[in-house]
C-alpha cells in the first residue's frame, strides 16, 4: 500500500517522513492540494531503483541484439536442406 502524505508534513514532520522512508524502504508520495506532487525516498531505495533500472536496460539491449540475429526455425531448416543438397 503506498504511503501518501500532504506536502505540509514535509515541512512539519520531516523527520517522521525520513524515518518512514528508511524503515519501510519504500517511497513516500507527497500531495499538494490533493494531487500528486513529489516522491521522497531514501538514498538506499533510490540506489536500488537505479540498479534495477540499469539491469532492465541492459536486459532490453541484450534482447534487442538477440532479436536482430534471430532466424525462424523454418528458415534454418531451409538453409540446412540447401546445404545438404549442395
Amino acid at each position: 500500500m503506498p504511503i501518501i502524505k500532504p506536502i505540509s508534513d514535509l515541512r512539519n514532520h520531516f523527520n517522521e517522513i525520513s524515518e518512514i522512508c528508511h524503515k519501510e524502504g519504500e517511497p513516500v508520495f507527497i500531495t499538494k492540494n490533493g494531487e500528486g506532487n513529489l516522491v521522497v525516498m531514501s538514498m538506499a531505495a533510490y540506489e536500488r531503483e537505479r540498479l534495477l533500472f540499469d539491469l532492465y536496460k541492459k536486459l532490453l539491449e541484450a534482447e534487442m541484439e538477440d532479436e536482430k540475429d534471430y532466424v525462424p526455425h523454418r528458415e534454418v531448416m531451409k538453409r540446412l536442406k540447401r546445404k545438404l543438397d549442395e
